[in-house]
């Protein structure tokens, strides 16, 4: 049985070659960067892996395949991607290291094909179906686990496995690298560097607050708070927005998405502490 490869990007000059060279090798189809196209082809064509052929790729590219992450999960589809060194580090940074596979420029598409062939191989033997029930189950079981054990913990015991949850949001890995050193020792935390990344986060796992910068390329924060707030699971969400700006009519625009505040940069760590004290405790 051939395995399915499914073909995105602006590299067209690799997508064709792969037809030429790879189509008696491979089942092969393309699809636009468009999120209803690779949705479509997920349900229908259920690749085994999507190439990502990069070629002075966009924002908006990046934010779609990220946004996307959750799907590749639930189909059990792979992603590759291709591209010069500066092309692949920008899609790590972009899109939080979703690749499953980094082939670097130059290689040959015969090259391409037969690393396709290797890591597919042990990525499908290594992969199970997931039973959503079953997992249901486990989770229950998992959460009477912690229960308990924070029981016979005591006082101490509890407050360690009950710590709040803070998710940061913000394009610049220094910063949510900064802030992560200034929460860690009473929240736990987790990051992510662009509103895509974090929304796809929400779609997995809970939170209880979200510090949100409010200026990013592409999908801005306050973008990324509409979309919290149209969303019923996130709507009563805290979010407080993180920002550079210190011009007061540009403040009021910020408050005028209704967060639950806002911190100027640099961020001070005894500001930083008191309006997470203030907002969830």
């Amino acid at each position: 049985m051939k395995y399915k490869v499914l073909l995105c990007g602006k590299s067209k000059v690799i997508i064709d070659d792969f037809f030429i060279y790879q189509e008696s090798e491979f089942e092969l189809q393309t699809t636009s960067l468009r999120y209803a196209d690779i949705m479509n082809h997920l349900k229908y064509f259920t690749p085994d892996i999507l190439l990502f052929c990069m070629h002075q790729e966009g924002e908006e590219e990046y934010e779609v395949l990220a946004s996307l992450r959750s799907k590749f999960e639930q189909y059990n589809t792979a992603v590759a991607i291709v591209g010069n060194e500066e092309e692949c580090d920008v899609f790590r940074k972009k899109t939080g290291e979703m690749a499953d596979l980094v082939l670097t420029k130059p290689i040959m598409v015969r090259k391409i094909g037969e690393e396709f062939e290797r890591f597919l191989e042990q990525w499908k033997s290594g992969r199970k179906t997931i039973n959503i029930d079953a997992l249901d189950e486990y989770v229950k079981s998992v959460d009477q686990v912690v229960s308990d054990v924070a029981q016979n913990l005591g006082a101490a015991g509890k407050q360690f496995i009950s710590k709040k949850h803070i998710l940061v949001v913000d394009d610049d890995p220094m910063m949510l690298k900064l802030i992560k050193e200034q929460l860690k020792e009473n929240y736990t935390v987790a990051t992510a560097i662009n509103g895509a990344i974090a929304l796809n986060f929400l779609e997995k796992k809970k939170t209880d607050m979200i510090i949100l910068d409010y200026e990013m390329p592409g999908e801005s924060g306050a973008d990324v708070l509409r979309k919290i707030r149209d969303n019923d699971a996130t709507s009563n969400l805290p979010v407080v927005f993180l920002t550079g700006i210190t011009d007061k009519e540009k403040i009021q625009k910020v408050l005028s998405y209704k967060p639950q505040g806002y911190l100027l940069k640099p961020v001070e760590r005894e500001k930083l502490l008191q309006i997470i004290s203030n907002t969830i405790g």
